[in-house]
């Protein structure tokens, strides 16, 4: 039996609801089909809220073949399959979903395919592209972002479903599927579905009856899905706002659901993200938590989890170290790069210039001023230190220190 989800799905822009910036009369997205000229596009945004179906609609609708490719899932071998038959079209259209897990190899062969013309892209993400993207993929695609998908949206989808399954809802029933959806489109969908399959006795649909059969369901993360990452986004953004009370809401899903390795997993980048310099012993305690965790399994579990959550939220928080090694990485890939200086180079390699390496152990505080980075990058600076916590403090003043020791010295 066919998903609900997939049975309802639209098939021209009309039938969807929401998106009318760029899918409505005079939408940019509607009169690239309409034209027949399509550009390469990301479309990001929630889950849930329409990103597969525009893309499948726009496909459909256009005078293009098209693939479809799952940057989490398929390989290099699949886009090269995928390009070998584009080539025997004029025009080939590749949507990918979740186009922010896709690994360096794989953007590295789709890059010059989009500039040939050989694809043309729809890659779908619900981060931020100008962030997860690299630049090179960013620089060739058009980005638009997808609105949220408010109520009226919604109890139109809710209608829409009530009609095919033939049920009705109550007022309060239908308030509080609304507010559980949390503005997804498929989750609301899927609420549905269960609610029908699971009472096909039932064709009006009160609040209790509503509540009782959807609590389980409620407390079930499935990894096949975004609700899935969105516990997690929630988490990691509550703890990065020091939210201690979100965070501890969103970790309760992942212990309802016995599911411990993605939760650990996203505390240690947590504490290396986004509190880092403000703290440095939070690493070591995070990791010191999980064993703890993993060695007691559930119900125990929670309690070092409990501890290290409510201790990361309200701890110091620093990026800088982040930002830093980010711009060092986008530097690189953008082609800044430079020789290094000779005095660097291999010790083994015999050069006459090795003897002008100077050993900071030989120096005062283990330091001399001599230069590391390649010539033309020899003032960039990536780090740029902040003062939230007192040990980034210290790490500023020993920086600006050093720093002032090679201007003078410069």
């Amino acid at each position: 039996m066919k998903p609900l989800a997939y049975i309802l799905r639209p098939n021209n822009f009309d039938d969807i609801v929401g998106q009318n910036h760029l899918i409505g009369k005079e939408g940019i997205v509607r009169k690239f089909v309409e034209n027949n000229s399509l550009p390469s596009i990301v479309l990001y945004g929630d889950p849930g809220i329409g990103k597969t179906t525009i893309a499948l609609v726009i496909a459909k609708s256009i005078n293009y073949e098209y693939s479809t490719f799952i940057a989490s899932i398929n390989n290099i071998e699949k886009l090269k399959e995928i390009a070998s038959d584009a080539k025997n079209h004029d025009n080939y259209i590749i949507i990918i979903d979740e186009i922010h897990r896709m690994k360096k190899d794989i953007q590295d062969y789709l890059l010059p395919l989009l500039e040939e013309g050989i694809l043309t892209l729809i890659g779908l993400t619900t981060i931020n592209p100008y962030h997860s993207l690299n630049s090179a993929i960013r620089s060739r695609v058009n980005i638009f972002k997808l609105n949220k998908v408010n109520n009226e949206n919604l109890l139109l989808i809710l209608d829409k479903c009530s009609k095919y399954l033939n049920i009705n809802f109550t007022v309060d029933a239908i308030k509080y599927l609304i507010s559980l959806s949390n503005g997804e489109i498929r989750y609301l969908i899927n609420m549905i579905e269960i609610l029908f399959l699971s009472n096909k006795d039932i064709k009006q649909f009160e609040i209790e009856l509503v509540k009782k059969t959807l609590l389980k369901a409620n407390l079930t993360i499935d990894k096949n899905e975004d609700y899935y990452f969105d516990a997690l986004s929630g988490l990691h953004k509550s703890i990065r706002g020091s939210d201690v009370n979100a965070a501890l809401h969103y970790a309760a899903k992942f212990l309802i659901a016995n599911d411990l390795d993605p939760l650990l997993r996203r505390l240690i980048c947590i504490a290396y993200e986004d509190i880092s310099l403000a703290l440095p012993s939070i690493g070591p305690k995070v990791y010191a938590a999980i064993n703890c965790a993993k060695e007691l399994g559930m119900p125990e579990a929670r309690l070092p989890i409990a501890t290290i959550i409510v201790d990361m939220s309200l701890a110091p928080k620093s990026n800088s170290a982040l930002l830093a090694i980010d711009e060092a990485i986008k530097d690189i890939e953008d082609g800044n790069d430079g020789n290094l200086p000779l005095h660097l180079k291999n010790l083994y390699s015999f050069d006459e210039n090795q003897k002008s390496y100077k050993y900071p152990h030989n120096y005062d505080n283990a330091f001399v001023v001599q230069q590391y980075l390649p010539n033309n990058m020899k003032n960039r600076k990536y780090y740029k230190p902040n003062s939230n916590s007192q040990y980034e403090k210290l790490l500023k003043e020993k920086y600006e220190y050093l720093d002032e020791l090679l201007k003078k010295a410069n």
